[in-house]
């Protein structure tokens, strides 16, 4: 009996390992670098390579971020290792430049794969108080050429907001490739591909995904050689998406203007009641007037909102003290706010 496949609005997920070919010549095109990297809809090899769900995804990934190219792969630190390794050559004497305040995996990432076991010159950026300066950057550009530059839009966990604008044109202006990690800020607020940046990463499982139910990263860009180098490192290295995760992750990206429109939102009024609160004794959130990076966040994201991470300290007599009233302050939350170590969730 002839059966027809059911209209959903929903493609299937795909969880083979590799897909069928009608033909040897159309194995030998489907291997071929021309069809494997112009992404051909109707050529599947190896789902090691290409899969219809993580497919999917990548295209409305590109319309949220205006790419012409994105590529998802297992987790935010396996984007910025695709995106940091395809720039690496076997002895050279490369400088790279790394701004110091990004997230802890990260640095652990460049302190144990780049330099220790890979040998590569880095250099670190620091900031100066609360805030990076322009014109030591530049200099800083001068004296050393640095190959890639790589920078948070919005600092994890200090929430130091820079003028990215203004550091990717310098940089270009100097020749470096310019990697961005955009996961604080999302492509909501602010899209580094727009002025010149190279690659923009994410850490999908945080507000892209936004349910805590799977861990995914993208790079995304619109150099088509890049693209062709990532696509063969992801494939290479295995650093591929599964199917179920890309097929949940179309459905939560549906979702995800609205989700991140109102989580910016309730951080800014809790921002400032925090600010108010007599037992807390700072607040670190760029969308407060008194934050030193305010002016930056405000040029920035055009006031659509600062991210949606607080940090901050409760007042106490000694060290001692506010790390016991710490304590009991998330003790009295966890109900209503389980003590994760993530962010960008539906949980709060």
């Amino acid at each position: 009996m002839k059966t027809s496949k059911p209209k959903t609005t929903r493609i299937p997920v795909y969880r083979d390992t590799a897909f069928h070919l009608v033909d040897i010549p159309t194995m030998k095109q489907a291997f071929s670098d021309e069809l494997e990297y112009n992404r051909d809809p109707e050529l599947y090899i190896y789902s090691r390579y290409r899969n219809p769900n993580v497919a999917q995804a990548e295209t409305m990934l590109m319309d949220i971020e205006g790419s012409k190219w994105s590529i998802l792969t297992q987790s935010g630190l396996s984007a910025i290792d695709t995106a940091l390794s395809i720039f690496q050559e076997k002895g050279s004497n490369q400088n790279w430049l790394f701004f110091s305040e990004v997230y802890g995996g990260t640095n652990q990432y460049i302190d144990s794969v780049l330099i220790y076991r890979r040998g590569l010159n880095i250099h670190r950026f620091s900031p100066e108080g609360d805030a990076y300066s322009i014109e030591k950057f530049e200099q800083l550009l001068k004296d050393i050429n640095p190959k890639v530059v790589f920078f948070e839009a919005i600092s994890n966990p200090m929430l130091i907001a820079l003028d990215g604008n203004e550091f990717i044109k310098k940089a270009k202006e100097h020749g470096a490739y310019v990697i961005v990690d955009n996961t604080f800020a999302t492509p909501y607020l602010w899209k580094p591909l727009e002025v010149g940046a190279d690659i923009v990463i994410h850490s999908v499982t945080k507000y892209l995904a936004g349910h805590g139910t799977i861990s995914a990263g993208v790079l995304s860009g619109n150099d088509k050689s890049i693209e062709k180098s990532a696509l063969e490192y992801r494939k290479l290295v295995g650093h591929m998406l599964s199917p179920d995760d890309a097929a949940r992750l179309c459905e939560q990206l549906k979702t995800y203007n609205l989700r991140v429109e109102k989580q910016f939102k309730n951080a800014f009024v809790l921002a400032y009641f925090l600010n108010d609160h007599p037992r807390v004794e700072k607040v670190l959130f760029p969308g407060l007037e008194t934050h030193p990076t305010h002016f930056n966040a405000f040029k920035m994201f055009k006031g659509k909102g600062y991210g949606a991470i607080i940090t901050f300290d409760i007042a106490g007599s000694s060290f001692e003290d506010k790390q016991h009233k710490c304590s009991k302050f998330i003790r009295l939350l966890r109900d209503e706010i389980p003590l994760i170590p993530t962010l960008g969730d539906t949980e709060t």
